[in-house]
């Protein structure tokens, strides 16, 4: 067992858990969805860590990170209200290719922008390149800036630690989804489309998981 504090509390946990399984097995209350833990898809639990004997403090997701005796953490909301939205529709991601470099601009001004501070490397828990892939999404180089963010996670910290408010992993995702709206589809999916349109592959409607969740109120 190992102690630790998470959001101010004082709590005990097996040396082998996670922060995320650790603070729900205090009785803590989660209140977003956590898809890791059955609840839905990824709450991106972002946190603050200082570890003990150390000064810096560092970004890190609760669900991936293992806890340590004398360890402090804080959750971290996912943006502040005053954060820029960038806004556009399947147009703006299907249209025309050769308008794609323009549309970059366009909706992420603030790529160009950038700093070169390398604080959203540092923030980023799964070690991904990102200040690379703003820069290259920013010269027009769009293939290689999606290839950065393939894995990327959408936790957010790297927007977070952005002084130009850039949001680079929407960025990414914008950049992919474009490349995707205007690449052929994967041959993979589209023969398994083709087997479920001819019946010669099923859907089980009654599989856990298989039909949404039922709206309320």
């Amino acid at each position: 067992m190992v102690e630790l504090s998470i959001e101010g509390r004082a709590i005990r946990s097996p040396a082998s858990c996670s922060i995320l399984q650790a603070y729900v097995q205090a009785g803590q209350t989660l209140v977003e969805g956590v898809g890791c833990m059955g609840q839905g898809v990824c709450g991106s639990c972002r946190v603050m860590v200082r570890r003990a004997g150390e000064r810096e403090v560092r970004t890190a997701l609760a669900c991936e990170t293992v806890v340590e005796a004398g360890m402090q953490v804080a959750f971290l909301d996912y943006l502040s209200a005053s954060a820029v939205r960038h806004r556009y529709g399947a147009e703006d991601i299907g249209g025309s290719s050769w308008d794609a470099l323009a549309k970059v601009g366009e909706i992420f001004p603030e790529a160009a922008h950038c700093r070169h501070c390398g604080g959203c490397d540092r923030a980023c828990p799964k070690g991904l390149e990102v200040q690379r892939g703003v820069n290259l999404a920013s010269d027009g180089r769009l293939g290689a800036a999606s290839r950065v963010f393939d894995e990327c996670v959408m936790c957010n910290l790297c927007t977070l630690a952005c002084p130009e408010h850039i949001r680079p992993n929407h960025l990414g995702l914008f950049v992919r989804r474009m490349m995707a709206a205007q690449s052929l589809r994967p041959a993979n999916l589209l023969r398994r489309l083709r087997q479920i349109d001819s019946g010669e592959m099923t859907i089980d409607f009654d599989a856990p998981g298989a039909r949404p969740p039922e709206a309320h109120g």
